[in-house]
C-alpha cells in the first residue's frame, strides 16, 4: 500500500472518529497531523520517520489546540441569588425553591425560622440537590 494512501485514510478515519466520539478535537488534531505526514511522506520514503513526525506534529497540534480553544468551566451554583419558594418550608424540614426555573428541593438555612410559600428567599449554599435559603426579610433586618 502506499503510505500516502494510508496516511490519509487513517486522517479521514480520525476525523469521522470525531464526530461520532467527541473528544474535544484530540481526534482530529490527530487526523490533520495524519493530512499533514501524508503529503510529507512524498519526499520521506520512511515509514518509521514518518510515524516520528506524526507522533511529533499531533503533540504539537494538540498543545496549540490547549492554548487556543477556551476551556469550558462547569456551571456552578453562585453564592446569594434569589429565589422563590413554592411549597412552605417549616423549621428543619425541607420545602421547594423555583430557582433558576426549576423546581429545587430546599431547606432554611436557619432552623429556627418558618418561610411561607411565595416568598423570595436567597440561596446562600448547596449541599447536593438541596439549596439552602433564607428569606429576603430576614437579610435585610
Amino acid at each position: 500500500m502506499n503510505y500516502a494512501l494510508f496516511w490519509l485514510i487513517l486522517g479521514t478515519v480520525l476525523c469521522l472518529m470525531e464526530l461520532f466520539l467527541p473528544t474535544a478535537f484530540v481526534e482530529s488534531t490527530l487526523g490533520v497531523s495524519a493530512f499533514v505526514v501524508a503529503l510529507a511522506s512524498l519526499v520521506l520514503p520512511s515509514f518509521n520517520l514518518q510515524i516520528v513526525l506524526w507522533v511529533v506534529l499531533s503533540l504539537v497540534f494538540i498543545v496549540l489546540l490547549r492554548r487556543f480553544v477556551p476551556k469550558r468551566t462547569p456551571y456552578v451554583l453562585q453564592e446569594s441569588t434569589e429565589a422563590r419558594t413554592l411549597t412552605p418550608i417549616a423549621p428543619g424540614e425541607a420545602g421547594r425553591v423555583l430557582y433558576e426555573g426549576n423546581s429545587w428541593q430546599a431547606r432554611c438555612d436557619d432552623e429556627s425560622i418558618t418561610i411561607s410559600e411565595n416568598q423570595p428567599v436567597v440561596v446562600v449554599s448547596r449541599r447536593g440537590n438541596t439549596l439552602y435559603v433564607m428569606p429576603e426579610s430576614a437579610l435585610r433586618g
